[in-house]
């Protein structure tokens, strides 16, 4: 543990702790209501805590909060909140378990030197609230060749002037596999498209074993989407 967490302080910016929700999908409706019920309670009183969260295309929800250290994993953030809400606080979270089986929280960190934002990096973009995500999953043995490749794939946008921007976060603490994530804002799916049509024919051909370089080290890839739910973020009022 005391490696992989010097490992991971090496080349970490950000570490968030991600929760998630698996909602079913006949519960969709009663979990957007109570969701929205908890943000404005949330609002009320001011949990010392700040989130955005994401809904994705199978139904996921996830809360994705900044960390400063893993010691915050001991802090009940919703101590105080619970104690002046009473048995309503109870009642919403019995609500909340009633739209799924299973839920979980696990640490993610955002990799600025392999992300491609060249106007700055951040999470959130203006009017871009559409995610495409890419899981490039990979062996302990290969995470070397499969960071070099994820370089290689960075210096191309770069030569390139690439105006497709993304963000790459790593698998961390709660994870039961390794993965590189990569983010991919848009404002819909036709800008997404659009977005990635022109990168294709900029990228050209050299595209071709810059990418095949990245495969040959990815054990298995996933791709999913995603859409911001500014409605449900928070953030403690200063």
């Amino acid at each position: 543990m005391a490696l992989y967490c010097f490992t991971l302080f090496a080349y970490a910016q950000q570490r968030y702790l991600v929760h998630v929700d698996y909602v079913k999908p006949n519960k969709y409706e009663d979990y957007m209501k109570v969701a929205k019920e908890f943000t404005k309670a949330c609002n009320e009183h001011q949990p010392n805590a700040s989130w955005i969260t994401i809904s994705t295309s199978d139904d996921r929800f996830l809360y994705v909060s900044p960390m400063k250290n893993f010691a915050e994993l001991d802090t009940n953030v919703f101590g105080d909140m619970a104690e002046k809400m009473g048995d309503d606080f109870g009642k919403m979270f019995k609500q909340f378990d009633a739209c799924y089986d299973k839920h979980a929280d696990y640490v993610l960190v955002l990799n600025e030197d392999l992300s491609y934002m060249p106007e700055g990096l951040s999470q959130t973009q203006e009017g871009e609230n559409y995610r495409k995500y890419y899981v490039l999953y990979h062996t302990p043995s290969n995470h070397e060749s499969i960071k070099e490749a994820i370089k290689g794939v960075k210096k191309l946008y770069q030569d390139k002037s690439s105006k497709e921007y993304y963000r790459i976060y790593h698998s961390g603490f709660g994870t039961d596999e390794d993965y590189y994530l990569v983010a991919v804002s848009s404002k819909d799916p036709v800008d997404a498209a659009t977005k990635s049509k022109v990168n294709d024919e900029l990228l050209g051909e050299d595209a071709g074993a810059v990418f095949s370089n990245l495969m040959k080290s990815t054990e298995r890839f996933e791709e999913f989407s995603g859409w911001m739910r500014t409605d449900l973020f928070y953030s403690p009022k200063q």
